[in-house]
Order: C-alpha cells, then structure tokens, then sequence
C-alpha cells in the first residue's frame, strides 16, 4: 500500500525527472517536447504539499467529535477520504 508521503515524493520527482528530460540536449527532440508537453499540466512541488496539507487538515478536522458535519456544512459535495497527497516527501 502506497503511502500518502510516498506518493507526495513520487510526483515531486516524477515532476524533477521530466525537467531534466526536457532541458537534456543528448535526448532527441520529440522526448524533450514531450517532457516539455506533459509539464505545461504538472503540478510543482509546491502545489503538491499544498493540496497535501489541506487534505490533512480536513482529515484532522472529520476525525475530531462532530468533525464531520461541519465539514458537510463547509464544503458540500466533496468526499473525505484519507489524504491523497501529503504536506511532506518524507515520513518524519
């Protein structure tokens, strides 16, 4: 089972990886624009962590004694669910 941290740290380097891709005059012309082409809709690191951390706080908040409700009140329609993206690459 994947882990939300583990997967947080494969997009981060997945992201990393087609950069170098992208930017490496030793690959042929069609991979770098490819890489270039997929990272026009990439999320960066920083949006990442982000969106992990805000997955974590609604988590925390649906775990607490009423949580949940409140939840409903705020945001309507969204599912909870364990975190898909963490706010971290590592288990610390």
């Amino acid at each position: 089972m994947t882990l939300p941290y583990e997967r947080t740290r494969s997009v981060v380097q997945t992201r990393e990886y087609l950069l170098e891709i992208s930017q490496d005059p030793a690959l042929p012309e069609a991979m770098r624009i490819e890489a270039k082409r997929l990272l026009r809709h990439f999320p960066t690191a920083d949006e990442v962590l982000r969106a992990g951390a805000a997955e974590e706080q609604m988590y925390e908040l649906a775990t607490l004694p009423g949580g949940e409700e409140v939840l409903k009140t705020k945001v309507i329609g969204m599912s909870l669910h364990s975190p898909v993206f963490s706010s971290r690459t590592t288990w610390d």
